[in-house]
C-alpha cells in the first residue's frame, strides 16, 4: 500500500510555500516574517518526511529587520534551481499599517542549500511576494504583486484596490538587473487580492498559480494559462485549484498561497499554505502552515486535485511506500553547544551576540537584558515555535535582579500585542518575585495586565518556569530550585489570544505562536539571565 501524506507537512509557523525539486531531493522555502535568521527551508526526498536544513538569510548585509513592525519582514520567498544554483527571491517589507508597504525585493543564490548564500541582490520595491521563472530559452522573469497606495486598504482590513495585479520584467543574470518593459499580466480573478505567482511551463502552456482572497478564510489558490508568457491568461474552469473558503467546517482553513511540482516519476502535487482554527473562536494558534496536495492533469490541459473538487485534503497518497519517521513527543535542550539549537530564532537582529551568549557561561543560554519586550529594534527573546494545539513547555533560570526594571522569564509569544510570560522580577516589598505579564491583543496600545499582581516571593536560587497550553487554555507553573512539586501560578489564560485572528482579528497579523525565553532590562544596564534548560512536551 502506498505511503500517506499527513497535512499538514510543515506544523506550526511556516507560510507561503515555496517548494522546488533538484533531482530526487525536495525542498521547501517559507516565510519568516520578522523573525530571524530569515527564510525556513525544509528538505525531503519522499514528500512524506522533513526536516529543516537552513534558514539561508543570517547576515546584516542580507537582512537587517531593526525597527521593522510586527507581521513584517521576510514575506514569500521563492526557492529555485537553474544553471547549477539555487536561487532565493525574498522581500523585506518594513511598514504594515496604512497606506504604504515599502516592500524591497532581493535575490541570493547558493550552489548547494546548506552552504553560505551570496550577497542579495535588490531587485525593485513595486510589491511583495516575487517570484523567478526560468524559462526552457535560457531567459529568466521576475515577477511580483503591485502595490497601489491609492486606496483605503490597511492592515488588517486589506481592499482589492491595492492589490493591482501581477508584474513581470526578464531579469538578466549577467547584468544582474531587471531589463526591458514591466508587463502587468495578470489581474486576478473576482476573488480579488492577487499577490503570490508562481510560472510554471507544461506542454507549451504557461500556467500560473495565485494566491487570493487575502489570507484570512477566504484564500485560495487561482489558477491560469496561457500560450504566451506575456498572456492573455485565461481562467482555470474552477477559476479556483484550491480553497476551503465556502466550507468553513472542513479541517483545513485559509488553503491558498503555493505552488506546483512534478516528481521524477511524473506525478504530480502542489504546495498551500493552511490553518487548523480552534472552536469556539476560530483562532489559528499555530499560524499558517504548509500543507501538500496530490493532483492530476485531465484531458483539458488543466490541473486538478486528484481527490476532486477544491477542498484541500488532511490525508494524501504519497509518491510511493515509504514509512513515516515519528518525532520524538519531547525535545529537551541542555544548552551544552556554542551554537544556538537549530529550533530556535530571535527577532529581528542581525547581531545575535547583543541578544545572548551559550559561551559565557557553559551550560547555560545566557540572555543579556535589552529592550522591553514586543521591542521592534532588540529584544532579547529565544523561542521556538508551537507544533502542538497541546504542550507543555519549562525552563530553569538563573537571575537575581536589583530592579523591577529587570526581567525574564517563559513566554507563549506572538508579538508585542499578544503574549503571555511568567517571570522572575523585584518587588521593592516582597524581593525577588515570579509574577506574570499578560497582553491580551490590546492594539495599538499594547497595555499590559498584571493576573497576579505583585506575585509570589521566591527564595535564593534559580527558578523553575512551566506552561501547559491545551487548545485555547494556558496555565503557568513555578517551583523553587531544590522543591520538586510543580505550583500553579495565577489563572488559566487566554491562549487563543495568541494567535493569527486574536486582538483585532484576520488579516491584522499573520505569523504564529512561539514558546521560549526572554530578558529586559528597561534600566539600561543589561542584567544577564542564565538558563540551564528548555523543554518542549506534547501533550
Amino acid at each position: 500500500m502506498r505511503a500517506t501524506i499527513h497535512n499538514p507537512i510543515l506544523p506550526g509557523f511556516n507560510p507561503d510555500p515555496s517548494i522546488c525539486r533538484v533531482g530526487d531531493d525536495y525542498y521547501i522555502a517559507t516565510s519568516t516574517f520578522e523573525w530571524y535568521p530569515g527564510v525556513q527551508i525544509h528538505h525531503s526526498r519522499d514528500l512524506v518526511n522533513w526536516t529543516l536544513v537552513r534558514r539561508p538569510l543570517e547576515r546584516a548585509s542580507q537582512l537587517d529587520m531593526r525597527g521593522n513592525p510586527d507581521s513584517c519582514g521576510v514575506w514569500a520567498p521563492c526557492l529555485s534551481y537553474a544553471d547549477g544554483l539555487f536561487w532565493l527571491v525574498y522581500t523585506d517589507v518594513k511598514r504594515f499599517d496604512g497606506n504604504f508597504k515599502d516592500a524591497h525585493n532581493y535575490i541570493v543564490t547558493s550552489p548547494t542549500i546548506d552552504g553560505e548564500w551570496s550577497e542579495p541582490i535588490y531587485i525593485n520595491s513595486s510589491g511583495f511576494d516575487p517570484s523567478l521563472f526560468h524559462d526552457d530559452d535560457g531567459k529568466n522573469w521576475f515577477l511580483n504583486m503591485q502595490w497601489n497606495h491609492r486606496t483605503e486598504s490597511y492592515g488588517g482590513a486589506p481592499k482589492t484596490p491595492a492589490f493591482d495585479g501581477i508584474l513581470m520584467q526578464e531579469w538578466n543574470p549577467v547584468s544582474k538587473s531587471l531589463i526591458g518593459p514591466v508587463r502587468n499580466i495578470f489581474a486576478g480573478s473576482e476573488q480579488g487580492l492577487v499577490e503570490g505567482p508562481h510560472l510554471f511551463k507544461r506542454n507549451g502552456w504557461y500556467y500560473l498559480t495565485t494566491a487570493e482572497g487575502g489570507t484570512g478564510y477566504d484564500h485560495v489558490v487561482t489558477m491560469a494559462r496561457s500560450r504566451s508568457i506575456e498572456g492573455p491568461y485565461e481562467m482555470h474552469p474552477q477559476v479556483h485549484l484550491i480553497t476551503s473558503k465556502d466550507h468553513p467546517d472542513v479541517p483545513l482553513q485559509r488553503a491558498g498561497h503555493g505552488q506546483y511540482i512534478e516528481t521524477p516519476d511524473g506525478q504530480f502535487y502542489h504546495t498551500h499554505l493552511t490553518g487548523r482554527p480552534l472552536a469556539p473562536h476560530r483562532r489559528c494558534t499555530l499560524g499558517r502552515e504548509t500543507a501538500l496536495q496530490k493532483c492530476v492533469w485531465q484531458d483539458d490541459g488543466w490541473l486538478y486535485l486528484e481527490h476532486g473538487g477544491v477542498v484541500p485534503a488532511v490525508e494524501v497518497p504519497a509518491p510511493a511506500d515509504v514509512a513515516e519517521i515519528k518525532k520524538p513527543s519531547k525535545v529537551e535542550t541542555d544548552f551544552d553547544s556554542v551554537e544556538l539549537p537549530f529550533e530556535f530564532q530571535w527577532l529581528r537582529t542581525p547581531v545575535p551576540e547583543r541578544l545572548f551568549s551559550l559561551a559565557t557561561r557553559p551550560g547555560y543560554l545566557r540572555l543579556f537584558g535589552r529592550e522591553s519586550i514586543g521591542s521592534w529594534f532588540e529584544q532579547s527573546l529565544v523561542a521556538r515555535r508551537q507544533e502542538h494545539h497541546a504542550f507543555r513547555a519549562e525552563t530553569v533560570v538563573d537571575f537575581e535582579p536589583d530592579t523591577y526594571q529587570q526581567v525574564a522569564g517563559l513566554t507563549h509569544y506572538y508579538n508585542r500585542h499578544k503574549f503571555h510570560a511568567v517571570c522572575v522580577t523585584l518587588h521593592e516589598k516582597l524581593g525577588r518575585v515570579v509574577t506574570i505579564f499578560s497582553c491580551n491583543g490590546d492594539f495599538p496600545h499594547g497595555r499590559l495586565s498584571f493576573p497576579v499582581q505583585s506575585g509570589e516571593s521566591v527564595p535564593v536560587g534559580r527558578v523553575h518556569l512551566a506552561m501547559e497550553i491545551r487548545e485555547n487554555d494556558l496555565q503557568f507553573f513555578w517551583h523553587a530550585d531544590g522543591y520538586r512539586v510543580w505550583r500553579p501560578l495565577g489563572p488559566v489564560l487566554d491562549a487563543g489570544v495568541v494567535s493569527d485572528e486574536g486582538g483585532r482579528g484576520e488579516h491584522g497579523s499573520f505569523t504564529g505562536a512561539f514558546a521560549g525565553m526572554f530578558a529586559f532590562d528597561t534600566s539600561g544596564r543589561g542584567k544577564e539571565a542564565d538558563f540551564d534548560r528548555f523543554s518542549y512536551e506534547v501533550l
